[in-house]
């Protein structure tokens, strides 16, 4: 069964000419549409590349430059998340392209299906993880010290994306290749448990992150709002904003079938692209930009320096490395 957004036949998607009736009469009306999904199928291109570089700064510094702590292990695995989703994101959006302006079809590979899925749910439960993180450490500091081990970053990191990877297969693999078209039950169980893994994932992500904000800004004792926390509230606000409608539409879809039929620009599935390109890509600009706040020589600064200080977690800290620099 192929009923997924994800895996949307190029043949049938909203660059078509949309048939509607007006009076009694049926009329074509492609220009409007066309010009508007293919704009943001531009612009989702051109973010994309910007992301990926992006991105890729990230893990260079953090898996070959950097001396990783508990938190880093995380930011490398989310922007791992993010470059890959980008790279699937890329490849649709210029397979999109091409059937526009040369009407080439060439078929969506298996394997990007199977990587844009895995790749969002990562991110999403990552991003869920490193806010329950800091939400215990906040309200349990001293149980969460003396009980976490070296290795539980790296430990949750693989479980997350095995996890994920397997949905993934599930979702594509299993749907398409393994059950005929009378087996549409495991699909559907597929989907659901997906579904169920993204609408947890993500309830478990608000309500962690508002317990941490109720429990730094009301709280009984004072919680210094170091750079960490800066980085983990912007991080999990630009999720909310531009990467939450991608996993909205997923969720429609599956409910509700191909929402192109109701909505004949299907003008939503290019704004959530568009917006999940944007998500991806700004998580890097944050880093950068929470690390040289009271910077007053941002050009002397690295790259390194500033992504090191955008996860520090001691207020002392930052202070020993600005009399350093």
């Amino acid at each position: 069964m192929s009923g997924d957004f994800l895996s949307k036949n190029l043949s049938i998607t909203a660059w078509k000419t949309n048939i509607t009736m007006l009076n009694g009469n049926y009329y074509t009306n492609t220009s409007y549409c066309d010009i508007k999904n293919q704009a943001m199928n531009l612009l989702s291109i051109i973010i994309s590349l910007v992301g990926m570089g992006l991105n890729a700064i990230v893990l260079w510094f953090l898996g070959i430059r950097m001396h990783r702590n508990a938190f880093s292990v995380y930011i490398l695995n989310l922007a791992m998340a993010d470059f890959l989703f980008l790279c699937s994101q890329f490849v649709f959006c210029l397979l999109d392209a091409i059937y526009f302006f040369y009407s080439i079809f060439i078929e969506f590979p298996l394997v990007f299906h199977i990587v844009r899925i895995c790749a969002y749910h990562s991110g999403l439960s990552i991003l869920s993880t490193i806010s329950i993180e800091r939400c215990l450490s906040v309200i349990w500091p001293i149980w969460y010290r003396c009980n976490r081990s070296r290795h539980t970053s790296a430990i949750t990191c693989f479980v997350l994306w095995a996890m994920s990877l397997l949905l993934g297969i599930l979702e594509r693999i299993a749907c398409d290749l393994m059950f005929n078209g009378f087996d549409i039950y495991w699909c559907r169980m597929f989907y659901l448990i997906a579904s169920v893994f993204s609408v947890v994932s993500f309830v478990v992500l608000c309500g962690s992150s508002l317990i941490l904000l109720v429990r730094i800004f009301c709280g009984s004792q004072r919680i210094p709002v170091t750079r960490l926390y800066i980085t983990i509230a912007f991080t999990v606000l630009v999720f909310l904003i531009f990467g939450l409608p991608f996993g909205i539409h997923w969720l429609l879809h599956q409910l509700m079938g191909d929402l192109h039929y109701l909505n004949n620009c299907d003008s939503f599935f290019y704004d959530t692209q568009f917006l999940s390109c944007v998500n991806s890509c700004a998580n890097p600009i944050i880093y950068f930009l929470v690390g040289s706040i009271r910077h007053r020589n941002f050009r002397r600064k690295t790259l390194k320096l500033l992504l090191q200080r955008a996860m520090q977690d001691n207020p002392e800290e930052e202070e020993c490395g600005d009399n350093n620099s």
